[in-house]
């Protein structure tokens, strides 16, 4: 009796778990033998772009002046297939025709991105490297540089999102999203590949910073932990969905500085050189140099129409 129960329940499970009205939007349809992404090997492709980015800090912990070439050879091949490999399992993943499969047109664009993005890595580590001075140069318990790479969680996201916003740029879909969410896991940091971050940007501690897809923010910019870049509300079209690819996220000009849990919202801008402080909302346009504070925040008033 108990042995008819259990198969009787299994195939009950079954059936429901296979009636196409309970799986409707859940369920991705692909042609056979069409790669999929794997977390596993994304998280495993960031860390050998991580080694080729910051060497001798992440990877082969024997690499010296005499090797290094080497060392960047092997990493740079080993990253490059497992990239080539992930950007075709997104393009066949974004494929909507489950009969058409992966083609060689998808294959060629796969090498073809990934060699792009291989030829961005120098420029990608010379941001890289004004984002570690920045963090280094704003927090005066960093001892050096090397303490900022290897431990700090700010480190490990901007890292995660320059790669990933790179990506994004050259269409690779669905990729991207999973590198920064990784680093959202890891480091309790949410920025989105879409943002667009300028050069020298620091995150202090960062546990429950939020940066939203729209975000634009310029260059010697730094936030403390807890600030929500984010929007304040979402157009809906006809059908009472979001309106996808619009604006509505905030403007951070050059040399900001926002505090602990402050929240930021809309597609306002805060001015160049302006400071935000600490647990306060902001949803108006804010001056450039202007300084925010609980007992301040009327400075917002007369400053609704700045131009942006």
């Amino acid at each position: 009796m108990q042995v008819s129960n259990f198969s009787d329940t299994l195939a009950t499970v079954v059936k429901e778990l296979s009636d196409s009205q309970l799986y409707q939007g859940l369920f991705h349809r692909h042609s056979d033998d069409s790669p999929l992404p794997s977390a596993t090997t994304i998280h495993q492709l960031v860390e050998e772009l991580r080694a080729l980015l910051f060497p001798g800090y992440f990877g082969n912990s024997a690499v010296n002046s005499r090797n290094i070439v080497y060392h960047i050879g092997v990493h740079t091949e080993k990253a490059f297939n497992l990239l080539k490999s992930q950007i075709l399992a997104g393009l066949c993943f974004d494929e909507t025709d489950e009969n058409c499969g992966c083609t060689d047109c998808q294959q060629q664009e796969a090498n073809q991105i990934a060699l792009q993005f291989m030829a961005s890595l120098p420029e990608l580590r010379r941001i890289l490297a004004t984002d570690v001075e920045a963090m280094f140069n704003g927090d005066p318990a960093a001892h050096n540089y090397g303490e900022v790479i290897s431990c700090y969680p700010a480190i490990r996201a901007i890292t995660n999102y320059r790669i990933a916003h790179q990506l994004l740029l050259l269409g690779v879909p669905l990729i991207p999203r999973i590198i920064t969410e990784q680093a959202h896991s890891e480091t309790g940091i949410d920025i989105h590949p879409g943002a667009q971050i300028g050069h020298s940007f620091a995150i202090d501690h960062g546990t429950g910073v939020v940066i939203g897809e729209t975000c634009v923010i310029g260059d010697n910019v730094k936030l403390y932990q807890g600030v929500t870049l984010g929007a304040k509300s979402f157009p809906l079209d006809a059908d009472g969905k979001p309106i996808k690819d619009i604006p509505r996220h905030p403007i951070l000009e050059d040399d900001v500085i926002i505090y602990s849990n402050a929240t930021i919202l809309g597609r306002i801008t805060i001015g160049k050189g302006a400071t935000i402080g600490g647990n306060i909302w902001v949803t108006e346009n804010v001056r450039p140099g202007a300084r925010i504070t609980q007992n301040r925040a009327k400075e917002i008033d007369n400053f609704k129409n700045y131009a942006i």
